[in-house]
């Protein structure tokens, strides 16, 4: 389900909204006083969610052209102050950058799309969730995910190379590669086949491997996120809202591309 949410409306429920910030685990405004040109906020899909661990490590990649924008970035994710501590100990996320909302309830103020909330009677809460994201993955209520799913193997030269040839990437299931090897199946220069799927993989292996942390409660493991961008005063520049699995940017072979309108 989603619900229409005015512009204004989205920064003033921004603004109002207090949650629970990893640096320091107190209850504290999303959005304090203006420190900067902008401000980019993130709000975030559970923390285990693969969309969340990659558009993190989007963001960390072009840290750089945000600062020269004066942008600062602020994130809401779903979980628990654990959930966020392992989540910016493995993506560089800053923690005071970080807040935590447990049941994504500002995520439905906000108007968010919930995913697939099929109700199956028989099912405990947390396996309704289980069930719906399944169907998710399936491409089921989550338009672009498989096109999404094969994009990351099949390789894309529109996209950015994701990975230094002298660079290595550890999944923990495969061996170190050198960002090299994806060269051999293509080139450099763009995102070559397997680049984007081995960094899914590294992420998959990360979560599933604490998943207790990452995931305190399974029930909310549907629901989606969005991104909003404001000028200082709150001045909305960019929104986009998530409709499926893998579809957290409006073009996901560039992820920020939408910071163009500023330029």
């Amino acid at each position: 389900m989603t619900t229409t949410v005015s512009q204004g409306s989205i920064y003033d429920i921004l603004r109002k909204s207090d949650r629970q910030r990893i640096s320091d685990g107190e209850i504290a405004p999303v959005l304090p006083g203006a420190i900067a040109q902008r401000t980019l906020v993130l709000v975030w899909p559970q923390l285990g969610d693969f969309d969340s661990l990659e558009y993190a490590w989007w963001i960390q990649r072009e840290r750089d052209r945000l600062a020269e924008l004066d942008i600062d970035v602020r994130a809401v994710g779903i979980g628990d102050r654990q959930s966020g501590e392992v989540f910016c100990n493995f993506t560089g996320f800053p923690t005071d950058r970080l807040w935590m909302d447990s049941t994504g309830a500002l995520h439905r103020e906000l108007g968010l799309y919930e995913g697939l909330t099929t109700n199956w009677p028989v099912l405990s809460s947390s396996q309704q969730a289980w069930l719906n994201l399944m169907l998710m993955c399936a491409g089921i209520a989550s338009p672009g995910t498989l096109a999404e799913v094969l994009r990351g193997y099949t390789g894309d030269r529109k996209a950015p190379q994701l990975i230094g040839d002298e660079d290595t990437i550890e999944t923990n299931l495969l061996p170190p590669l050198k960002g090299k090897f994806f060269g051999a199946a293509g080139g450099s220069g763009f995102q070559r086949p397997f680049e984007l799927a081995t960094v899914r993989l590294r992420n998959m292996v990360e979560v599933l491997s604490k998943w207790s942390q990452y995931v305190p409660d399974a029930s909310y493991m549907t629901q989606r996120g969005g991104t909003f961008l404001f000028e200082v005063g709150g001045e909305a520049v960019y929104e986009y809202r998530d409709r499926g699995i893998l579809g957290f940017a409006e073009n996901m072979a560039n992820p920020l591309e939408f910071l163009s309108v500023l330029d």
